[in-house]
């Protein structure tokens, strides 16, 4: 196990508030972790410095063997995976999916002048067949679904064989048929051999994919707990986090977490 991420004694601190407050923490390269809290918890402001975009105000972020502050972040970026919505809203609605992917080569979201080899677009083509999209290769970006979309993201964040893939809610506003083949092919990529390590943001212990084994429960800024998933994703843990009685279950991997009502008691 080597070390892909190491935040220590991380804060970052705006209009006079932590928010993020004394983090350390510590991700593995054969490790899949989910960071999991409330709004305004902290964690896309993680995934922001874990993909060099933010710099802490206090405390040490190593990625990939390089600490912020101390390298050339563009350098470093191409080496990160990154699937968001705020991506989405830079790729042009008319760029088509396999440009949408094809352009992550060049770190560009829409083909220009830019020049791409055989090798590429095979490439392109393979990882696109991957999460089930090669047959909306030539279909334009903005007429795809959300889910068709969000499975676009993370073909794009792939495509140059990240050593770090960072997913901020990939299975937000998806019905649920979108939702479920998402997270199927996510325990499969999860699963599969030479896969990166792997963060996923998400508030919801419903869309923990099937053999991610760590997770991250944030709560105004601070670890409320962290380390693997069975040990750690408790009831007692996700109280803590979301500040009311919480049960959870699990069954094959997958999780649920509900209230505790008055006829629970």
């Amino acid at each position: 196990m080597l070390p892909v991420l190491s935040f220590d004694g991380v804060v970052v601190r705006r209009s006079g508030r932590n928010i993020v407050d004394d983090i350390s923490w510590t991700v593995n390269d054969d490790e899949r972790w989910v960071v999991l809290g409330p709004n305004g918890a902290g964690k896309t402001t993680l995934l922001q410095m874990a993909d060099a975009y933010l710099h802490p105000t206090s405390g040490t972020v190593d990625i990939l063997d390089e600490r912020l502050g101390r390298t050339d972040v563009f350098e470093l970026r191409p080496r990160i995976g990154f699937a968001s919505s705020a991506l989405a809203k830079r790729i042009p609605a008319e760029e088509t999916v396999l440009n949408t992917v094809l352009t992550a080569a060049y770190s560009v979201t829409g083909r220009w002048n830019e020049e791409y080899e055989g090798i590429d677009e095979r490439r392109a083509l393979r990882v696109l067949a991957e999460w089930r999209l090669d047959h909306l290769a030539d279909r334009e970006f903005g007429t795809l679904s959300d889910g068709e979309q969000k499975r676009v993201q993370i073909a794009r964040a792939i495509m140059t064989d990240p050593e770090l893939l960072l997913l901020d809610e990939p299975t937000a506003s998806l019905d649920l048929g979108a939702r479920e083949v998402l997270l199927e092919l996510l325990s499969g990529y999860a699963a599969a051999p030479g896969t990166p390590a792997m963060i996923m943001v998400t508030h919801h212990v419903e869309e923990i994919p099937v053999g991610f084994t760590h997770v991250l429960l944030l709560r105004d800024g601070k670890a409320v707990a962290a380390g693997p998933i069975r040990d750690t994703l408790t009831a007692e843990n996700l109280t803590a986090t979301f500040g009311l009685d919480i049960t959870v279950a699990e069954q094959g991997g997958r999780y649920a977490a509900r209230a505790v009502s008055a006829s629970d008691v």
